[in-house]
């Protein structure tokens, strides 16, 4: 009852009359910083689609294709050359050429905080040829290099406005994307308008977004099929018959590139202290104890893909024989016993205040008590969550990542001891040579190699996380919009949407 009333109100909230104007997409929660160097979260990377384009972008064959960029030819295996579009604008005016980019890509590896350091902390320079050429040097071959310039880390700023602003650029960024912002109220609205000087100007028709988070999923449905919603990023899988029921609405959904899971705070700060963080037993009995098929049964309708690894089964990368464990308490409790503990064993679950996630921890929570474990769940806003995790200020974590089109991507940065996202701070020596190794690895099977070994010790041996499934992207839609390409990365982008 509650649920429908907040769903009814949010309604009346956000009504307003359907026109072709204004395209409003509901966001599972409210972005972080917008910045494209600091910034963290997917639902950000959803905004920055419309706000900053990239040297490079993938299709919906995962295929790397330019963008500001219009080609690119390695000369040798350390260096990379990049030609780029002529006549792009930043939305200040100021031109897009070699020595922004190469202002951006320095801005990435130095600026405090950012997490971008550990994607491209291969490159040793980057000079400028001439105002549409850059060359790119690398320390060491890099296989995921250029994939990583399909994202934040490729995302290009204009100088004048980051050096004007520094650490507030993020308050009102400036890029050269098909959008500029024009106002943001934290956990309310952020509104883009078309940016006229936009080089790929005639593919975008709509002259206005505007990003509406909405945590609670039920009331993102009712939104959408009250009208007050063109698009919603994302639906729950029990909510796919409403919306295919319903002739004014469109669903789609596609697999994912990346996974949930739960993250262990190894190392960093003093939660770090708890016992399941000082020994890996306690840790192998956690996992023991969750029976991943039932979980996605019983929040996700069976949905999701159970796994126990960040690379998904569509992924040349991904390793077929590193399969969850099933659950096992006799196994689990054992474990407790040899770890010289006693039940109940105290632990605590940071969860992002969405209610899947939220029934997702009431399931875990039940699960675990039968092996031995008190788990109290601690929600928190989401952008809020990940910046206490960063901090160290929690014990476990229950966090997502939506993935990357390279394997790199879902791995080094949060596995590797020097790793941007690596908020539990684990550390094996063994575990960085290998992903650095993986990283210079040109053949597919001896890389595939190199991260079923990885996962073999940092998950396995050292259980650093537990990978607990693959999800699916599930875009709800009116009928009115057209031109929206599914992509598995999950962003929803400007290029060719309209709406009639």
């Amino acid at each position: 009852m509650r649920r429908t009333l907040l769903a009814a109100l949010a309604s009346l909230a956000l009504a307003g009359a359907a026109d072709a104007q204004t395209l409003r997409i509901g966001l599972r929660e409210d972005p972080d910083i917008l910045d494209p160097t600091l910034a963290r979260t997917f639902v950000g990377r959803i905004v920055f689609a419309t706000l900053c384009d990239k040297l490079f972008d993938i299709n919906e064959r995962l295929e790397i294709v330019p963008q500001l960029a219009s080609g690119h030819a390695w000369e040798d295996p350390k260096t990379l050359r990049i030609t780029l579009r002529e006549g792009v604008r930043f939305h200040d005016g100021e031109p897009m050429d070699a020595e922004a980019v190469r202002y951006s890509l320095n801005r990435h590896l130095t600026l405090s905080g950012s997490f971008r350091r550990s994607e491209i902390g291969a490159m040793e320079s980057a000079e400028v040829v001439d105002p549409r050429t850059l060359r790119i040097r690398l320390k060491v071959p890099s296989s995921p290099f250029l994939s990583q310039l399909t994202d934040r880390a490729g995302m290009i700023v204009s100088p004048k406005a980051a050096e004007a602003a520094g650490r507030n650029f993020g308050n009102a960024p400036v890029c050269a994307g098909p959008y500029r912002l024009v106002e943001r109220v934290a956990q309310d609205r952020i509104v883009v308008e078309r940016f006229d000087g936009y080089w790929d100007a005639a593919r975008i028709h709509i002259p206005r977004i505007t990003f509406l988070p909405i945590p609670d999923s039920t009331v993102r449905l009712a939104n959408l099929q009250s009208g007050a919603l063109e698009v919603v990023q994302t639906i729950e899988p029990d909510d796919m018959k409403a919306v295919q029921a319903n002739r004014r609405l469109r669903v789609a959904a596609y697999d994912e590139l990346g996974y949930q899971s739960i993250v262990f705070n190894i190392g960093n700060g003093p939660r770090a202290n708890a016992g399941i963080a000082r020994d890996p037993r306690l840790r192998a009995a956690f996992e023991l104890a969750i029976d991943r098929d039932a979980v996605n049964q019983v929040v996700y309708e069976g949905a999701y893909t159970p796994t126990a690894q960040p690379i998904p089964p569509g992924n040349p990368y991904h390793v077929p024989a590193f399969r969850p464990e099933g659950r096992d308490l006799a196994r689990a409790r054992a474990l407790l016993r040899e770890a010289g503990v006693t039940a109940p064993v105290p632990v605590e679950m940071t969860v992002p205040n969405s209610p899947d996630l939220r029934q997702a921890g009431e399931v875990i929570q039940a699960m675990v008590q039968e092996a031995g474990f008190a788990l109290k769940l601690n929600t928190m806003e989401f952008a809020s969550s990940l910046q206490a995790a960063n901090r160290g200020e929690f014990e476990t974590y229950l966090v997502a990542w939506s993935g990357r089109v390279d394997p790199d991507g879902n791995t080094w940065t949060f596995l590797h001891s020097q790793g941007g996202q690596n908020d539990g701070k684990y550390a094996n020596p063994e575990v960085d040579r290998l992903l650095d190794a993986a990283r210079t690895e040109t053949d597919v099977a001896a890389r595939r190699a190199l991260y079923g070994r990885i996962f073999e010790i940092a998950l396995r041996q050292d259980r650093s996380r537990i990978i607990l499934w693959h999800r699916k992207n599930i875009v709800a839609h009116t009928s009115r919009l057209s031109g929206f390409v599914p992509v598995a990365d999950g962003l929803i982008r400007p290029q060719g949407l309209r709406l009639n």
